[in-house]
C-alpha cells in the first residue's frame, strides 16, 4: 500500500537463523486492516525522519513448520511459533520490522539483531546503547498507536489487534494477489 516501506525479507534469502531460503519471493502480505495500520505507523514515523523496513509479514503455515523444525528443542523454541497452533504470521496479522533513517536509508541501531534468540531481543532489555533503546521505543510507540501489540521477547515482532478474527492460512505467495 506504500512503496516507501522498505522490504528486507530475510526468509527469501539465506540471511536468517536457518541459513536456508524459505520463501520463493521477497514479498510481504498482510490482511487489509493490518496493512492500512502499518501504513499509518510508517507515515507517523516519516514525520520524525524514519521509515519502516519489513523483515516478514504473512507466513504460510508450512514455513512455520520449517522454522520450528530448524529450532532445536529447548529455550530457543520460545522464539518460534509451534505449527500445531499456528502463528499470527499465518493469519496475515503479524509483522517483523525495524526502522531506517529517511536521510540515508540506513537501518537504525537496535538492542539486538533480527531473529537473535537472546535476552537482548526482549522488549524489556535495557543494557543496550541509549540510541538503540530510543529507536526500539520509537518503533514500539508508532506500532502501538497504529493498532499493533509487541511481543515481549522480540522487539521486532508486532501483532495486529483483532488477529483472532482471521483464519490460519497456508497459501503460497504466488497464489496471493
Amino acid at each position: 500500500l506504500d512503496p516507501s516501506i522498505r522490504l528486507d525479507i530475510r526468509y527469501a534469502t539465506t540471511n536468517n537463523f536457518t541459513g536456508r531460503q524459505l520463501y520463493t519471493q521477497p514479498r510481504a502480505f498482510l490482511v487489509k486492516p493490518a496493512a492500512e495500520a502499518l501504513v499509518s505507523a510508517h507515515k507517523a514515523l516519516q514525520r520524525k525522519g524514519f521509515g519502516l523496513t519489513l523483515y516478514d509479514a504473512y507466513r504460510p503455515l508450512r514455513v512455520t513448520k520449517k522454522l520450528w523444525d530448524a529450532t532445536p528443542p529447548g529455550p530457543k523454541r520460545n522464539y518460534v511459533a509451534n505449527p500445531k497452533r499456528g502463528s499470527k504470521h499465518n493469519r496475515g496479522c503479524a509483522v517483523d520490522l525495524t526502522l531506517h533513517h529517511l536521510e540515508d536509508g540506513a537501518q537504525v541501531a537496535m538492542p539486538s539483531g533480527y531473529d537473535e534468540f537472546t535476552l537482548r531481543a526482549h522488549r524489556n532489555f535495557i543494557d543496550a546503547p541509549a540510541a538503540a533503546l530510543k529507536h526500539r521505543l520509537l518503533l514500539d510507540h508508532a506500532m502501538t498507536d497504529a493498532g499493533f501489540r509487541g511481543a515481549s521477547n522480540e522487539w521486532w515482532h508486532f501483532d495486529f489487534n483483532g488477529w483472532q478474527n482471521y483464519p490460519l492460512l497456508d497459501v503460497p505467495f504466488d497464489e496471493l494477489e
